[in-house]
């Protein structure tokens, strides 16, 4: 008979996830050896437990099926809980598991335990616990609901003593709506009335805004959302995790909310007498923080989260998403009063601002020579910082999926370990990661796991010698600019190789474009090191949306 670990194993199979990130205790090593044996699965060892989580994010994030990290008791718990954090608020889905103590000493003064339930239940969609006979039950239950609607993590808790135990179940076969194979879209239709106020609200407006969010990026309803943008001819503003659901080049496209320059956005969405809000998460910013005194229509599977005491919900239309954008697009276009020239003519203007100026080598200049060198349909992931504003406004994005960032959770050191998740994920796609100085020195030790599995990564470190955007903060509130937030002298990692992976130090734009043709070639790792002067992000960043 098969014993728990073995069950694990083939229920993780099942359900279809195909890497497992983590630090293994011993008490798990049972669980390692059944994945090792499963075809098709790999247990993969990383630096650090909270890379295990962003890596299963960005693995949920681009498969549709849930991301799978692994971590001990205690230290191995808080540590992964930062990965996990990422999954709930970007809407990954993910399935967490650690070590949890046995029952007869759950509740005991024990070394290394606490209570994981509870650490985990404010950060998941749910906390559940193995039980022999009830494995695969339970995994496809958790599965299920990582997928479920608002994706995100859920903890399944281990205990120690079960490993090699039997498990008398029947042969794992996924339960109907149980094992996710593609992330179900909620199939409630909204209500009645909300629709009827929908149509009624848009049928009345002169000058109506299209806002896209997270839940749209991630709901595969891209053609039908363009529809109905160019059916209605109605100008189109993303939050910075919707980018790619529309070309920066199209007609319609008017910019990005929050990030570099977004004062320039809000020449248009400041203009609309409704805001029609699709997939919009206020997770990556609220409505209330830049909308303009005008009602809103919120399209998507969750309802809206608005201060009623300073915007009107014209429409809550809270249900499935496509048969809603369906109702919308019955509607008969008419003339709108949006002045489209005037609406180019920023756009244009905002995008010229983020050209470098001629013998410069700042952040513009890398971004810049990176999105050349990275195929359109390559993959970028980057880190939190003054260099994500950028990258969330200027950034040609194809597609949702071509742009990894987390703007919901928002921890620095995301990016080395979702690039690598990433290229596990998509081994065919170019991939490539900026992250500053800051964001490095939180995760470099995962570089030794890109090293490990000979993935091709360009990691472009972008390197100032400080929180650039802290220094900003700081300059605003006419503070010491720059204290405790100083990293060290800019320089170089100190060697032409770090962990193994060549490094190649640029500070001139002829060495880095050399750099970067050079570090595409190679097939493993590479880090481009570029030392650059940071205040070109001060014109840039913190301008408001308004």
């Amino acid at each position: 008979m098969a014993t728990v670990a073995q069950k694990f194993a083939e229920g993780l199979k099942e359900i279809g996830i195909r890497y497992v990130f983590g630090v293994p205790s011993g008490s798990m090593i049972d669980y390692v050896e059944a994945i090792r044996k499963t075809d098709g699965m790999d247990f993969i060892l990383v630096s650090h437990e909270a890379g295990a989580g962003f890596m299963a994010a960005v693995c949920g994030r681009l498969t549709r099926v849930p991301g799978a990290c692994f971590a001990t008791f205690g230290p191995g718990a808080t540590n992964v809980s930062t990965g996990v954090g990422a999954a709930l608020l970007d809407r990954n889905p993910v399935l967490v598991f650690t070590d949890e103590l046995p029952e007869r000493l759950r509740h005991r003064t024990a070394q290394m335990n606490i209570d994981h339930g509870a650490l985990f239940r404010p950060l998941t969609k749910g906390v559940f616990r193995l039980t022999p006979g009830k494995v695969g039950e339970i995994l496809f239950e958790a599965a299920g609901l990582a997928v479920k609607n608002q994706p995100g993590p859920v903890y399944v808790g281990v205990p120690s003593d079960m490993a090699d135990r039997e498990s008398p179940e029947p042969d794992l076969s996924p339960v109907s709506g149980m094992a996710p194979v593609s992330p179900p879209r909620e199939s409630v239709p909204a209500a009645p009335p909300a629709l009827r106020a929908m149509q009624e609200a848009v049928s009345k407006a002169q000058k109506p805004l299209l806002v896209l969010g997270l839940t749209a990026a991630q709901s595969g309803l891209k053609p039908l959302i363009q529809k109905v943008a160019e059916q209605f001819q109605m100008p189109v503003v993303l939050t910075p995790m919707a980018k790619g659901l529309i070309s920066e080049d199209h007609p319609l496209y008017a910019g990005v909310l929050n990030h570099a320059l977004a004062h320039m956005v809000g020449r248009t969405h400041q203009q609309a007498d409704l805001i029609i809000g699709i997939g919009y998460d206020p997770v990556e910013v609220n409505y209330e923080d830049w909308a303009p005194p005008a009602p809103i229509v919120h399209i998507s599977p969750v309802p809206a989260d608005l201060d009623r005491d300073s915007h009107t919900l014209a429409a809550d239309v809270a249900g499935d998403m496509e048969s809603s954008l369906q109702a919308l697009a019955v509607l008969s276009p008419r003339p709108l009063e949006w002045d489209y020239q005037a609406l180019l003519k920023w756009k244009q203007a905002m995008f010229a601002s983020f050209a470098p100026a001629p013998g410069s080598f700042g952040p513009l200049a890398v971004l810049r020579g990176l999105r050349q060198a990275l195929p359109p349909d390559g993959i970028l992931t980057c880190d939190v910082g003054a260099h994500l504003h950028l990258i969330g406004q200027f950034w040609p994005t194809p597609d949702p999926d071509c742009l990894l960032m987390t703007n919901g959770w928002s921890s620095m050191g995301f990016a080395i370990p979702a690039a690598i998740g990433a290229k596990l994920c998509r081994p065919d796609k170019k991939t490539a990661c900026v992250v500053g100085d800051g964001g490095f020195l939180m995760t470099a030790g995962e570089l030794a796991t890109a090293k490990r599995l000979h993935l091709h990564i360009v990691f472009v470190i972008l390197s100032d010698g400080e929180l650039s955007l802290i220094r900003i903060k700081q300059e605003h509130k006419s503070y010491d600019a720059g204290y405790g937030a100083r990293l060290g002298a800019k320089g170089g990692l100190g060697s032409d190789s770090f962990l193994g992976i060549p490094v190649i130090p640029v500070s001139d734009q002829g060495g880095y474009e050399k750099a970067l043709k050079k570090a595409f070639a190679l097939s493993g790792p590479v880090i481009i090191h570029a030392e650059i002067e940071g205040s070109e992000y001060d014109g840039l960043v913190l301008k408001g949306n308004r």
